[in-house]
């Protein structure tokens, strides 16, 4: 694949784009939810709306504006069951390193908390590449708002055309755009890889590994 920009930065959205927390989140979900939500709530209302802030989702599915106790559940049940239930897709690891050695800077920008977003990085191992984190905490605007990604660009002094912005939901493609930035879908989103065309993915990616040509980087030889 031939690179038609020179690629300085790859801003990474965590939840079900670099971390496979989906199974998790439906569950957190489930067990908040119980005995609020009608009998035949399911995972197929939860997806759609997967990426937006906490608050804002449990507000549209239960109906309340007050939903502090249910934030309380869906975080205790998510605290507990967190290191068991997480992974990283296929690919991220190594990839990870690789635009490191080559030089490409990196970053998360997510609607998660810091702490936890922070736990989920250290546990998985690649805490250490990240050399800025934007959170729900940072920011007055989550996502779809160009905030977050503008955010993570001025932290890192680099230029919006040159920054690739990842992400698994409409909300990564319309902030990464908002704010300047090249919008990649990944194609394991749960949402699908249409859903983010249609949110104006620049690029798709089936297999992380196609993150490296797309940044100029040889898959066989990497230096460094």
């Amino acid at each position: 694949m031939t690179r038609q920009q020179k690629i300085t930065t790859v801003l990474f959205d965590l939840d079900g784009t670099i971390i496979d927390t989906n199974e998790l989140i439906i569950q957190s979900f489930m067990h908040a939810l119980k005995g609020i939500v009608p009998e035949g709530f399911g995972r197929e209302h939860i997806i759609p709306s997967m990426g937006q802030p906490l608050s804002m989702q449990l507000q549209h599915f239960s109906g309340r504006q007050d939903v502090e106790s249910l934030t309380q559940a869906y975080r205790e049940y998510n605290h507990v069951r967190h290191d068991e239930m997480v992974s990283l897709f296929p690919g991220v690891a190594d990839v990870v390193a690789r635009l490191h050695a080559a030089g490409i800077r990196m970053g998360i920008v997510t609607t998660k908390m810091r702490a936890s977003s922070i736990r989920a990085l250290e546990l998985l191992g690649i805490y250490k590449y990240m050399e800025t984190l934007v959170s729900l905490d940072d920011v007055e605007h989550a996502k779809p708002h160009p905030e977050p990604v503008a955010k993570a660009i001025q932290a890192l002094g680099v230029k919006p055309s040159e920054t690739f912005m990842i992400g698994d939901s409409s909300v990564d493609m319309k902030s990464a755009i908002a704010a300047g930035a090249i919008p990649v879908g990944v194609a394991w989103s749960l949402k699908g890889k249409n859903h983010l065309l249609e949110a104006g993915a620049a690029h798709i990616l089936h297999e992380m590994t196609e993150l490296l040509a797309l940044c100029g980087i040889e898959l066989e030889g990497v230096e460094g």
